[in-house]
């Protein structure tokens, strides 16, 4: 998913003046065995393991802004451990899992750590962040900054006035049916989602708009689903076009702040100054799962929600058919037919809501592949489903 010049400007970082002397004890587990291509996700596990902590520490390799935090924290008061019928220790192993955090009822019913992660620790979001950055338009919406999720994509960015894009609407990016032709294979080097990330811009106009309004048509809009990170990466130009601040900025004022993130959390941007907004958000497990509790609760701060009152139905339930029983996709939020819905990242990150039970599960890992969903991804399904099978066995009436 990310295409970076890694290898040599590791390089150039590690031989940098005073490097060694201020790198702490990750950066020189990563730099012991730089890589030796260009993609993440040719790293080796070591490497990973190193580098999902600190995407945002290598000196040069990547930029980002900080998500700042307020003066109060959203307290995650600890609970009765929950019991689940499956062994947690061999799930988190088989997972690679550097943090697990389950809360229900507003409580912490499990908090464990692997891969020499910690609570203090930041691990780096991947996909995840698409639903904060879809949040974040509901907010701007909210807000005034954006009028209609029905209005065109380009009356936003005009630098994509004369592309495919004047036909989108904000929803249709946001559910990913623009119709626009994307191949999102990670493995293959000739594919859009790693073109983009490498692509020279024309001067003066973002490096994502750049190459987003020179693809193609495939299907009418509104019409054909297929993953784009690309695409998520143009919503997040939208709003700060729309609201004229950077995303870790509004996202720090409408939610980081206010509701009480215990930790600053970092957003890598990219080469045009704006935050990679289909990836790349370094925080805590634990505000990981405070997001969910976010969500669960309406998203509001202060009693106030920040969304749209029509908007957390629709984002969080199947907009999208994406061809797999019982799943759909959302606005940026992959959706069950239970009700309950996920944000997702490759490697294993993930934060999983059930408003039903009251419940969040949210994980941090580094799987040996980006997506196996034929191996991790079905043993991450069954977990949920084992905790799910928890939360209702304690709520059945003794004898029945």
């Amino acid at each position: 998913m990310l295409k970076w010049i890694f290898g040599l400007l590791i390089v150039i970082a590690a031989v940098a003046g005073g490097f060694w002397a201020s790198a702490d004890k990750d950066m020189k587990a990563l730099i012991s065995s730089l890589p030796t291509d260009a993609n993440v996700l040719f790293w080796s596990v070591e490497q990973r393991d190193a580098g999902f902590r600190a995407l945002d520490r290598i000196p040069i390799l990547a930029k980002s802004n900080i998500i700042a935090k307020g003066d109060t924290v959203y307290p995650l008061p600890k609970g009765e451990p929950i019991t689940i019928g499956t062994d947690v220790d061999a799930y988190m192993k088989a997972q690679r899992t550097a943090g697990l955090v389950i809360v229900q009822d507003g409580k912490v019913r499990l908090e464990k750590y692997g891969l020499d992660f910690d609570a203090a620790g930041k691990w780096t979001s991947f996909s995840v962040a698409k639903s904060f950055t879809s949040t974040l338009v509901g907010a701007a919406i909210k807000d005034g900054y954006i009028k209609s999720i029905d209005d065109k994509v380009s009356a936003y960015i005009p630098d994509l006035k004369g592309s495919v894009y004047d036909d989108v609407t904000i929803k249709q990016l946001l559910t990913m049916t623009s119709g626009v032709k994307w191949n999102e294979d990670y493995a293959d080097p000739k594919s859009d989602v790693a073109l983009f990330n490498i692509h020279k811009p024309e001067k003066g106009v973002d490096v994502t708009v750049s190459y987003m309004r020179k693809l193609p048509r495939e299907a009418p809009a509104g019409t054909k689903w297929v993953y784009k990170t690309g695409e998520t990466n143009l919503i997040g130009v939208l709003v700060s076009s729309a609201t004229k601040k950077t995303l870790s900025r509004y996202l720090s004022e409408k939610l980081w702040a206010p509701f009480g993130m215990e930790q600053d959390a970092s957003w890598l941007i990219g080469s045009t100054g704006h935050e990679i907004s289909g990836c790349c958000i370094q925080a805590s497990t634990r505000d990981y799962a405070r997001f969910g509790v976010f969500m669960l609760g309406g998203a509001k701060v202060n009693n106030v929600s920040i969304l749209p009152d029509d908007w957390i139905a629709p984002a969080t339930s199947k907009q999208a058919d994406i061809a797999v029983p019982g799943k759909g996709y959302g606005y940026q939020w992959w959706t069950y037919d239970d009700g309950s819905y996920a944000a997702q990242g490759i490697f294993g990150q993930g934060i999983f809501i059930d408003p039903k039970r009251n419940l969040v599960i949210a994980s941090n890992s580094n799987w040996p592949k980006a997506t196996d969903p034929d191996t991790v991804g079905v043993q991450r399904e069954m977990f949920y489903k084992a905790v799910q099978a928890a939360v209702d066995a304690e709520a059945k009436p003794i004898g029945k």
